[in-house]
């Protein structure tokens, strides 16, 4: 039996080594020179493998579309599984206080090196410039073609990945599959017209993002930069607002809370009790709550206090005025920026389609799917990588089931 597998990133490999673990015929055809070229750059080159959680319930979490469709694919192919398979083929890996899981060589390029390594040693052929451009039924199997070339298989896994382009999606329309509309995900958020990025380089470990008019927030450190902000809380909240935030055309309003812990009645106590007991404390000079100081400064400036205020000639306006810019202060985001190289799509063909206990067409038999061409993605974190591993491995594994 010979299985095709077109697109030659994570996914690809990982089907394509685990169908050929069978003794089958295996081809993988990648329409680039290169291979795996998103591994090799992802993570800053250090590859972040996958999250460091082995509960699958906690796992699930961190994937805004797709969670349930996952339940069902990651008992097959779990964390714990990527890193036995990396570790026990020369490729110890480590988790770091985030959860972020890296190669201890923090390089990509042992774990690009391991799936070159392991689909060669598996005889698994590689076609490297061979773009598909129309694959047909043909009998029991697929015919593929391509600008030069042309190949029949008997089964056939597309993990072709996820593109923000429909096109990128037509073969799998072609063939009577539907498509969620693709959209970006993972971005930073750009705020050209605040004063705010002129602290590019200020960071706070524990804020919190909130998109006014929706229930989108999301909690963790917050990246002032010279176009606006970035950061996890950033990233994560961008993935799971994806498509609201498509559909705004990117303009928003996020409330920025400086620290998760803060509260409008808190901080009001707080204040009230600095300002009875340092009366003559220049409030500008002198940060509270451990938030930076050019941030400080320039919230309470935010707040119509001059530089030289004290906090027994400051009003009860311009206090609360400056409780506000600590627990809700407003950003006006206007267009987004692709973080790094991790570029990730929301949507992409439609889960309903797809048996998730094998990863099968429910309208093609012989057909399978990995990866992101799928309406499946994860925040920030190795959550994608995961998604790769598993997927590759269940659509590699059943596609040479009888």
């Amino acid at each position: 039996m010979t299985i095709g597998v077109v697109g030659g990133g994570a996914a690809g490999f990982f089907a394509a080594i685990h169908a050929a673990c069978s003794g089958h015929k295996v081809i993988l055809f990648e329409k680039n020179q290169k291979v795996l070229s998103k591994v090799l750059v992802s993570g800053g080159g250090r590859c972040n493998v996958t999250q460091g959680t082995f509960k699958n319930s906690e796992l699930l979490k961190g994937y805004p579309r797709g969670s349930r469709f996952l339940k069902k694919v990651f008992p097959h192919f779990s964390t714990k599984d990527t890193f036995s398979w990396f570790e026990s083929r020369g490729v110890p890996l480590k988790t770091e206080t985030d959860g972020r899981v890296f190669p201890q060589s923090d390089d990509s390029r042992s774990v690009v090196s391991v799936l070159l390594n392991e689909a060669n040693r598996l005889g698994v052929r590689v076609e490297l410039n061979k773009a598909v451009l129309n694959i047909e039924v043909h009998g029991d199997g697929f015919k593929i073609e391509g600008k030069s070339f042309s190949e029949e298989v008997d089964r056939l896994i597309i993990c072709s990945g996820g593109t923000a382009k429909r096109e990128g999606y037509a073969l799998m329309e072609r063939l009577g599959h539907s498509l969620v509309p693709p959209v970006p995900s993972l971005f930073t958020f750009n705020a050209p017209e605040t004063e705010l990025i002129k602290l590019k380089g200020i960071s706070v470990p524990n804020g919190q993002i909130r998109f006014e008019g929706s229930k989108l927030t999301y909690s963790g450190p917050i990246l002032i930069t010279h176009w606006g902000i970035s950061g996890p809380a950033v990233l994560k909240l961008s993935a799971f607002g994806a498509k609201w935030l498509h559909n705004k055309s990117y303009h928003a309003v996020a409330l920025i809370r400086w620290d998760e812990g803060f509260t409008p009645e808190g901080l009001a106590t707080q204040l009230a009790a600095f300002k009875s007991k340092h009366p003559r404390k220049t409030i500008r000079k002198n940060p509270l709550f451990e938030v930076p100081a050019r941030l400080w400064d320039f919230l309470a400036s935010e707040a119509g206090m001059e530089e030289e205020l004290k906090w027994e000639g400051a009003s009860k306006k311009k206090i609360n005025k400056l409780i506000e810019n600590l627990f809700k202060f407003p950003l006006i985001i206007s267009g987004k920026t692709t973080f790094k190289e991790e570029f990730v799509t929301a949507g992409g063909i439609a889960l309903d389609e797809i048996d998730p206990n094998s990863l099968e067409s429910k309208k093609i038999p012989g057909l399978y799917f990995a990866g992101e061409v799928m309406d499946v993605d994860g925040i920030t974190g190795g959550y994608n990588f995961q998604v790769a591993w598993s997927t590759g491995f269940l659509a590699g594994k059943s596609s040479t089931q009888a």
